[in-house]
């Protein structure tokens, strides 16, 4: 078996130096030049092949070496091997007609594409069923800890950086833009898919929990670095920043359907209710107050009001529960738009929204402005990604807090039995109130970021779909964890983005992934104990523990 996989690795090293098409593309027999690449070319094998390349020789080695978690790590080396090969394949397929034994005018043959998958096949023939998997316990030293947590998180802003950046802007810049995303989210999630399988991550998870501070620190450095990379530009960052303000609103929602149970549909109305009380309380040019306050007023008074309704619409979940509470929350929100798009009051502006907002400016410098500071020269709009990234790290702090709390642990006892819970002495009613308002609160700092970063503040912004975006974000991220609504939006958000280039099919391969993240992974990407717990497969191994290695670093 053994020499099965092995075999495996030296065929995807073959196929790697195969021509994997027919045709000339970009001024040479495809991949020749490499077209589908985003990596500059420093030995001469870029892109997708890179990818198999690294994946084949690790395959080889992990043939032969016996190590703990050999099966699963080969298992997906091998996912990300025929991954990567059906993807590029079916690309130049369909774009290019070409894959199989057709001779090109140069007399190469396009054999790539099978000769890759054949041996991604054979290194898949490694059977991890009962493999547990290993659990280090290295211990380094605290500053030796440090650094390496420094280090995951640098690469982690590397591959953010190069999965935003692949290919392009846009699918329709070049035309094979959402070709290269796919290959590299392929071989990203394969090579996750490893260090999980070895242990590493789960290692890396435990040195995050015994420096949490550091940790957090170093996330947010990174998240402010960004800028810095090959994704700061003004087209990354107005998308990050959305990604932002949705980010800190699903955080919210986490509060109320991860930590509480409480099904919410129409949550994203509070995040149109935080919108609109800033854009009227901003000097917005349709205002119907007139009014302008400074930004942190408007931001407190905006979350104050959110939450105010929050806690009106929390007041139901007294008599209510489950799919009835679910139609009583997507009744409030459908009461929302209806009334935004009739002007009620005259603080929505109906079908003509409220435009005009005027953007946040500091110290004389303006939000969307171009930034410059020394030489360096930051895109227009950096600084509402700097401002959003720091609301969402608020969020994230605010929503750890309450958690690890007395009020946290109440919720919890209600999202599993609510009848338990109210048997063991928790008041349930008024702390399901004030999930609702914790949410809500949430939700309106959020919007009030929102109505300054767009400008315009329209109804059509708040609609059922919305709702059912967020409530799909915290799911796919992970109910109740920290930075799983976090993930959860920036997926939601980027697909799309990312496969504009397959025009009418893109909505239905965001669906595709939904469904294969859901079915293999149905507790989310970051999941808590609990819901492991309850959804993780019965046959699940354990795991097995290493012995321990201590290293001490002298004075």
């Amino acid at each position: 078996m053994n020499a099965l996989r092995a075999a495996g690795g030296v065929l995807t090293i073959v196929g790697t130096g195969l021509p994997w098409a027919t045709f000339v593309l970009n001024g040479g027999p495809y991949p020749a030049k490499a077209t589908l690449e985003f990596f500059t070319e420093p030995f001469g094998v870029v892109g997708y092949r890179l990818h198999l390349l690294v994946f084949g020789v690790l395959a080889v080695v992990f043939a032969l070496v016996a190590v703990p978690g050999r099966d699963r790590i080969l298992r997906a080396l091998g996912v990300g091997v025929v991954a990567v090969s059906v993807v590029n394949g079916l690309w130049i397929a369909v774009e290019g007609g070409g894959l199989g034994a057709v001779t090109m005018s140069e007399g190469d043959v396009a054999f790539g594409a099978p000769v890759a998958l054949a041996g991604g096949i054979l290194i898949l023939a490694a059977r991890a069923a009962g493999e547990p998997v290993p659990q280090w316990r290295w211990r380094l030293g605290p500053w030796w800890e440090r650094l390496v947590l420094l280090g995951v998180f640098v690469l982690l802003l590397i591959l953010v950086s190069a999965l935003l950046t692949s290919g392009g802007q846009s699918g329709a810049a070049n035309g094979y833009a959402g070709a290269v995303f796919l290959s590299f989210l392929a071989a990203a999630g394969a090579g996750i898919g490893a260090l999980h399988a070895s242990g590493l991550l789960s290692w890396v998870g435990e040195l995050s929990e015994r420096h949490r501070g550091f940790g957090v620190g170093v996330l947010l450095l990174c998240a402010l670095a960004l800028p810095l990379t090959d994704a700061g530009t003004e087209y990354w960052m107005t998308v990050a920043a959305n990604i932002g303000v949705y980010a800190a609103t699903a955080i919210g929602l986490n509060i109320v359907v991860g930590l509480a149970g409480l099904l919410d549909l129409g949550y994203v109305a509070f995040l149109g209710i935080g919108a609109f009380v800033a854009a009227n309380l901003s000097g917005a040019a349709a205002s119907g107050i007139g009014i302008e306050l400074p930004f942190p007023l408007v931001m407190v008074i905006s979350a104050v009001v959110a939450g105010i309704f929050g806690a009106i619409v929390g007041s139901p979940t007294l008599r209510v529960r489950g799919d009835y509470l679910a139609i009583v929350t997507l009744a409030f929100g459908e009461i929302f738009v209806r009334a935004a798009q009739n002007d009620i009051g005259g603080l929505t502006g109906g079908s003509n929204a409220i435009p005009g907002v005027p953007p946040l400016s500091m110290f004389g410098q303006g939000f969307d402005d171009q930034l410059v500071v020394g030489e360096v020269r930051l895109p227009p709009g950096v600084l509402y990604y700097v401002l959003i990234v720091l609301v969402v790290a608020g969020a994230m702090l605010v929503f750890a807090n309450l958690k690890d709390s007395r009020l946290g642990r109440a919720w919890i006892a209600i999202r599993e039995d609510e009848d338990a819970a109210r048997a063991m002495g928790v008041r349930t009613g008024p702390i399901k109130i004030l999930a609702f308002l914790a949410g809500a609160v949430l939700a309106g700092l959020a919007g009030a970021c929102f109505a300054h970063k767009t400008a315009t503040v329209s109804y059509e912004s708040f609609r059922f779909i919305e709702s059912v975006t967020l409530l799909a974000a915290v799911i796919l991220g992970g109910m109740g964890t920290v930075p799983g609504a976090v993930l959860g939006a920036s997926i939601l958000f980027v697909l799309p983005e990312k496969l504009r280039e397959f025009s009418d099919y893109r909505l239905l391969l965001f669906g595709i992934a939904l469904i294969l993240i859901m079915r293999f992974r149905p507790q989310g990407l970051v999941s808590d104990a609990h819901r492991r717990a309850e959804l993780a497969p019965d046959a699940e191994p354990a795991t097995v523990v290493l012995p321990v290695v201590t290293a001490k670093v002298a004075p």
